[in-house]
């Protein structure tokens, strides 16, 4: 398959009726599939309605059927097109975040999407993404667009075009190059078909974020404790994983030095994620900082490339501090753990 690109600049006027906008339009009303970039990671979107165009998102990912989709709409006027029993929590929560990265779960109305967007379940996951290229496309297609990040099963989320040209080319009708994106996380995913909503997966929206808006929210236990069954399918899955088998170590930085000395030792080329504030610390192969301690959303917008940069550096161990497990905090731990494969060093 030929995979059309198309670069677009968010800034320029009536960014709906852009050529480039409208042609990738006509793609996904054809059902084939379109990538594009939200405010978190690139999408790789397809008609919701069209089992024919979701099973190619499946195809070109290599993703299980049982891990449901995000349905990305244009205004939160739409949810009631494929939702019902719309909880006040959620509505108020639409008021304060979106558009923005928190992905909402309700009742789903039936009949509407497709099930394989759904995994057949009863609920629905819908976000209004904040990228403006985003929002036209939805909004030229007048479909409801499903979207997981546009990268291989498994494999680091694309925050940048050439993430996604190097996983989806030749695999999709389509790419929107709209540059690097902004968060650098996947959304929150927020369950609000029960009484207290409960966090499914951690994101660009904080739990306490949330809490101001609507009290209490709850944590999925599968958050915290590694043999809990996640109650959100897709997240039973590895995600975000570099080549290299990857540690992430709790203890000093002496400490973490002697972890790498001991990879090493062994023969093994190892790689190091660190701060800013770190990176002249470590004596490693590759030694790679993802953005300041000081700021963690510096951390999560370049976590995704710097996980992508040690498969070019060809290391053999990724060895990565940890962070404070609060604020978007949560997020980047929720998938540094994930890539680790819940491999953690204490000292001690």
């Amino acid at each position: 398959m030929e995979t059309k690109i198309w670069k677009v600049d968010k800034s320029v006027d009536n960014l709906k009726n852009h050529p480039h906008i409208q042609e990738a339009a006509q793609m996904l009303k054809r059902d084939e599939v379109v990538a594009f970039p939200t405010e978190t990671v690139y999408g790789l979107g397809a008609n919701a309605k069209s089992d024919v165009a979701v099973k190619k998102i499946f195809e070109a990912k290599g993703r299980p059927s049982d891990n449901p989709l995000i349905i990305h709409v244009a205004s939160p006027e739409a949810v009631y097109s494929y939702a019902i029993d719309v909880p006040e929590k959620a509505k108020r929560l639409m008021d304060v975040f979106w558009p923005g990265p928190l992905t909402i779960i309700l009742k789903k109305k039936e009949g509407v999407l497709s099930d394989l967007a759904t995994a057949g379940l009863s609920t629905v996951g819908l976000r209004m993404p904040e990228n403006k290229i985003a929002l036209a496309l939805i909004e030229a297609s007048g479909l409801p667009i499903a979207a997981p990040s546009a990268n291989l099963s498994g494999k680091p989320s694309p925050t940048k075009f050439s993430h996604v040209y190097k996983d989806m080319d030749g695999k999709v009708a389509g790419i929107i190059d709209g540059g690097a994106t902004g968060v650098g996380v996947e959304s929150t995913v927020l369950d609000c078909t029960g009484v207290i909503p409960e966090i499914l997966r951690p994101g660009g929206i904080s739990k306490e974020d949330l809490e101001r808006v609507i009290g209490e929210v709850k944590l999925d236990p599968a958050l915290q404790k590694e043999h809990e069954a996640p109650k959100a399918p897709g997240m039973k899955y590895k995600h975000y994983a570099p080549k290299a088998p990857m540690y992430i170590v709790e203890g000093s930085l002496a400490y973490i030095q002697q972890v790498i000395n001991d990879f090493r030792k062994d023969g093994n080329r190892v790689g190091v994620l660190t701060t800013e504030e770190d990176r002249t610390f470590y004596d490693a192969d590759v030694v790679l900082d993802c953005g300041s301690r000081l700021d963690l959303s510096s951390v999560a917008r370049n976590l995704y490339d710097v996980l992508r940069t040690f498969d070019d550096k060809e290391v053999d161990v990724i060895v990565s501090e940890s962070f404070p497990n609060t604020g978007i905090g949560s997020a980047i731990m929720n998938r540094l753990m994930k890539a680790a494969g819940q491999k953690v060093i204490k000292e001690g």
